[in-house]
C-alpha cells in the first residue's frame, strides 16, 4: 500500500507478540499510556481495554499504520490520539514524567512484511523500497544500485550477520552492471543463488538477513532506538515503565547495555571505597533475563519466536527532566 492510500484496519494485520506479558508489566492504575509503534493496533486496543481509566497515546513512522490505528481505536474515542512521527518527535507531543507505561515493539507488521507494494517482503514480489515511512529518506534499491560494494559488505555483515556477504554483495554487483536491481524478487533471487545451496535451511529463506540488514539501514532502525532510549526517561512518571520488545541481538544488546546503565550509572574505579561521580541510579530492571513467547504462542505465531521483553521502571523519586521538551499534542 502506498503512502497516502487508506489502509482499512481489518487489512493491517498484525499479531500483538507477547501481549499477555506486556499488560502484566503495566503499573498499577495507569494515567497515560504510550504506544510508540501502534502498528495495527493489537497492544493498543488491549492497554485501553484492560485499563478504562487511561489515556492513549500512539504513534508510528508508518502512515498506513496510522490509519489502520485510528480506525480500530475509533470506539475509545475521547481517550486516544494516534501520530505519525519518529520517536525523536515524542518529547514535542507529551509533558515531561507524564508517561506511566511506554511500549514500543520494534518488530515488522505482518501487513508490511506481506504487501508487495511496500517492499519489505522477498516472497512478494514488489518495488525495492523498505521504507516505514514512505515520504521519507532513500528506497532499498538506492542502496543496492549505488552503494561501494565493501560498504554493501560491511553493512550485510553488521545488520544482517551475513556470512556469505560477499559472495552476495559479488552478485548484485555483477547484477547491477547490467541493469539496476529494481524489485524485491530479483534481489531474493541473487542472494539465493549466491548462497550455497547447502546452507539453505528449511523455513528460513536464503534472502531473510540480506533483507534484515538493507531494512535496518534504509530506516536507521538502531539509530531510531538510540533516540527512543535517548528521549524516554524523562517522559516516564516516578514509577513508570519502559516496556521494549525487540527481535535481534543487535537491539536487545542497545536495550540490555541501556538500562543496565541507567540502573548502575557509577563511573568511579572498582578500587574507590565510595562513589564521588555523583551519579544516581534512574530506578531498576523490572527482569534480568529478558521475557521470550511461550511455546504455545511461537507456535501460534512463529515470527513471535525471537521476541524480548525487557522492562525499566524509573525510581518512585525520581523526578522529571526539567529540560527536557514538553506540551501534549492538542489534536
Amino acid at each position: 500500500m502506498s503512502a497516502g492510500v487508506a489502509t482499512p484496519a481489518s487489512a493491517f494485520r498484525h499479531d500483538p507478540v507477547l501481549l499477555a506479558e506486556v499488560l502484566s508489566y503495566v503499573p498499577p492504575q495507569p494515567h497515560l499510556l504510550v504506544d510508540a509503534t501502534v502498528g495495527g493496533a493489537g497492544h493498543a486496543q488491549a492497554l485501553l481495554e484492560r485499563f478504562p481509566d487511561a489515556e492513549l497515546f500512539a504513534c508510528d513512522r508508518d502512515p498506513d499504520a496510522v490509519t489502520a490505528a485510528r480506525e480500530r481505536l475509533a470506539p475509545h474515542a475521547g481517550r486516544v490520539l494516534v501520530k505519525q512521527l519518529p520517536f525523536s518527535a515524542l518529547p514535542h507531543h507529551l509533558l515531561a514524567g507524564s508517561v506511566s507505561f511506554l511500549l514500543a515493539d520494534l518488530g515488522v507488521s505482518s501487513h508490511q512484511l506481506e504487501t508487495g507494494p511496500r517492499g519489505f517482503s522477498f516472497t512478494e514480489d514488489g518495488p525495492l523500497d523498505m521504507r516505514m515511512d514512505p515520504a521519507a529518506g532513500e528506497p532499498a534499491a538506492a542502496l543496492v544500485n549505488h552503494a561501494r560494494p565493501e560498504d554493501l559488505v560491511d553493512l550485510l555483515r553488521r545488520f544482517g550477520e551475513e556470512r556469505f556477504a560477499p559472495r552476495i554483495v559479488q552478485a548484485i554487483v555483477a547484477a547491477r552492471s547490467e541493469a539496476p536491481i529494481e524489485t524485491t524478487g530479483q534481489l531474493a533471487r541473487l542472494a539465493a543463488h549466491a548462497v550455497p545451496a547447502k546452507f539453505h535451511r528449511r523455513g528460513f529463506h536464503p534472502a531473510t538477513r540480506v533483507f534484515q540488514a538493507l531494512r535496518i539501514a534504509v530506516n536507521d532502525e538502531l539509530g531510531e532506538l538510540e533516540r527512543l532510549l535517548d528521549v524516554a526517561p524523562p517522559l516516564l512518571a516516578p514509577g513508570g515503565r519502559l516496556a521494549i520488545i525487540s527481535f535481534h541481538s543487535l537491539e536487545d544488546r542497545l536495550v540490555k547495555d541501556r538500562f543496565r546503565d541507567w540502573e548502575q550509572p557509577c563511573t568511579c574505579p572498582p578500587s574507590m571505597p565510595i562513589c564521588v561521580c555523583g551519579k544516581v541510579p534512574l530506578g531498576r530492571r523490572v527482569m534480568r533475563k529478558p521475557v521470550g513467547p511461550s511455546s504455545a504462542e511461537a507456535a501460534r505465531n512463529p515470527r513471535s519466536r525471537s521476541a524480548k521483553l525487557r522492562v525499566f521502571e524509573k525510581a518512585a523519586d525520581a523526578g522529571a527532566d526539567a529540560d527536557a521538551p514538553g506540551g501534549r499534542a492538542a489534536s
